[in-house]
């Protein structure tokens, strides 16, 4: 069995933004040479998020309206975690979205369903993160 690791940067110039990364994931794929195996791909950091869902603009801005609700930013004396800083609304809209996915990896190919696309979720940006890509198999 192969294995592989690579991180990926990003430093999001605003708050929350949601940033399509499956392009980079199969780079790593291709990169690795593995052919059949799993790839797991997660937010290094506490304030991020990756997951899985369809590139369309409309359902990116009903997710950035819905997570405002749940979890608003201001104000930010409502939330204890913010006794000397302001994202506590970051870790909980994280906590939703999720730190993580593990995608199949066919023929060196991500094995997705329709409109299936991985995304790096940034909700406490304007510093560097990291994602990482772990990818195992032969």
């Amino acid at each position: 069995m192969k294995t592989y690791r690579k991180e990926l940067w990003f430093e999001i110039p605003t708050r929350r933004a949601f940033v399509n990364i499956t392009g980079q994931v199969q780079q790593c794929i291709d990169d690795s040479g593995i052919r059949e195996g799993l790839a797991l791909v997660n937010a290094m950091h506490i304030t991020a998020s990756v997951f899985i869902n369809d590139d369309e603009p409309g359902l990116h801005h009903d997710y950035d309206a819905w997570l405002e609700k749940l979890a608003p930013h201001e104000p930010v004396s409502q939330y204890r975690h913010n006794v000397g800083e302001d994202n506590a609304d970051a870790h909980m809209k994280r906590q939703v979205m999720g730190r993580e996915v593990v995608v199949a990896v066919t023929g060196g190919r991500l094995d997705f369903g329709t409109w299936e696309q991985i995304f790096y979720g940034e909700f406490d940006g304007r510093r560097r993160k990291r994602v990482l890509v772990k990818i195992i198999g032969e």
